[in-house]
């Protein structure tokens, strides 16, 4: 039986990654990218604690859209940030420190 450095409690009880979820502060955002395109940020998600492979692949399938992980961000395609706050909220994340931003749509500016 494995037992986990952090918590001290076996792998199958173990309870980093939630604590983790619950103190994490996320910024969900979107941008325009090439020919006008919308893409969702998702950014504030430290590597380490947890997998951002998994996250990123349960985000693409509730947002039915297609995406990557890449520089400790997720980015999603299309506009999904309302969807995104909800799905996180779902998965233990704490929605008081999920905080969505309004980018000037035709700067790309944060306002």
């Amino acid at each position: 039986m494995k037992i986990c450095d952090v918590c001290g409690l076996p792998d199958e009880l173990c309870v980093c990654e939630e604590i983790a979820r619950e103190v994490q502060t996320v910024k969900v955002y979107t941008v325009r990218r090439r020919f006008g395109k919308l893409m969702t940020i998702v950014e504030g998600i430290d590597e380490h604690d947890i997998d951002m492979k998994e996250l990123t692949k349960e985000l693409k399938a509730k947002c039915a859209c297609g995406g990557t992980a890449k520089k400790g961000q997720i980015e999603l395609q299309g506009d999904h940030k309302k969807r995104v706050k909800e799905v996180l909220a779902n998965m233990g994340f704490s929605s008081d420190t999920i905080e969505i931003r309004e980018i000037d749509r035709r700067s790309n500016r944060r306002r």
